[in-house]
């Protein structure tokens, strides 16, 4: 029996207990190695704010999307039942479905709001994840062993933002042009943003703020002098689902509320 198919059968036939916290942060936990930071965050939680209007302006989205999925090999099956996507936009509507909407302008309703994993402060993920495979580093990216998911979907069932996909398939034949400095995953194997912790390991910011022309701010949000956090501080904002106490990391700065009533 392979050590994949050892491991799944007995994580199913036990309880689906989650792993405590204190079993999941990044000291210690396999597969953490390469998870030193730049030396001004050695600690906090790394956070995004995104400008929606300035975004849309840009006309980037479908850009960022391109070349975050180049970068780190997602394959493009071809198929919406199947798909694997670690960043994509979707509407106002379906974004924000625990918001009242019904009297929302025509401006509002037709934005694209860029979506993926919130890289939670309190991440049910890394509670349900029975193996360890997916844990958060001590600068607030929760990341993935992709060699010890054993593909049981409990972190997906428990993502209230469904920011993480399953490998139906070898996701491999769907690369058309593979990125030989980023790892493929392999059938039964779950997948998602990891916040570009590749290039903030070496002091850059991730692709989608490189790319964003400035509508992508990025920072440490438990520093009050950060970039993200000075950009918070001059608009409203809005996160997903945050009545669910998970502590979504992405921000999406509203502005011209007035002018689009």
């Amino acid at each position: 029996m392979e050590r994949r198919t050892f491991l799944k059968a007995g994580v199913l036939a036990a309880a689906a207990a989650a792993v405590p916290l204190s079993a999941c942060s990044s000291e210690g936990a396999p597969g953490a190695a390469g998870s030193s930071v730049p030396s001004a965050v050695k600690s906090g939680q790394w956070g995004f704010a995104i400008d929606v209007e300035k975004l849309n302006e840009a006309g980037v989205m479908d850009k960022i999307v391109q070349a975050c999925h180049h970068a780190h090999n997602v394959p493009d099956t071809g198929d919406s039942k199947t798909e694997i996507k670690w960043i994509w936009e979707g509407d106002f509507e379906h974004s924000f479905s625990d918001i009242d909407s019904e009297y929302a302008s025509a401006h509002v309703a037709q934005l694209g709001f860029p979506l993926l994993c919130n890289h939670c402060e309190e991440p049910p993920c890394v509670r349900l994840c029975p193996t360890e495979a997916t844990f958060k580093r001590a600068d607030g990216i929760v990341i993935m062993d992709y060699h010890r998911c054993i593909g049981c979907r409990f972190c997906m069932a428990g993502c209230p933002y469904g920011a993480r996909s399953l490998n139906f398939s070898d996701p491999r034949p769907y690369l058309d042009d593979p990125n030989p400095d980023y790892p493929t995953r392999s059938k039964g194997v779950v997948e998602k943003c990891m916040l570009c912790s590749e290039r903030i390991d070496e002091g850059q910011v991730p692709l989608c703020v490189e790319l964003s022309e400035g509508a992508i701010v990025f920072g440490d949000l438990a520093d009050p002098d950060s970039p993200v956090r000075k950009a918070l501080a001059g608009s409203f904002s809005i996160r997903r689902r945050v009545e669910l106490g998970t502590g979504p990391s992405v921000y999406y700065l509203m502005k011209g509320g007035e002018e689009h009533a």
